[in-house]
């Protein structure tokens, strides 16, 4: 009698499992759909840091 109840809770938490990967699914579905509509591609990506800005020592003013 153990056996069936064992049995039966294993595939509950089968089931329970399989559910939230759907879920998981559906959501990382509607995040990339987001996303695309946003018009963002992939991560921020900053052009210009502060740190390697070349042109911010540079003048342009001075005679070569």
């Amino acid at each position: 009698m153990t056996t069936t109840f064992l049995k039966r809770q294993k595939e509950m938490k089968r089931v329970e499992k399989s559910k939230m990967k759907e879920q998981q699914r559906a959501q990382r579905k509607l995040d990339k759909k987001e996303k695309k509509d946003s018009g963002q591609s992939g991560p921020e990506i900053d052009m210009n840091p502060p740190e390697l800005d070349i042109f911010n020592d540079v003048n342009f003013d001075s005679p070569r």
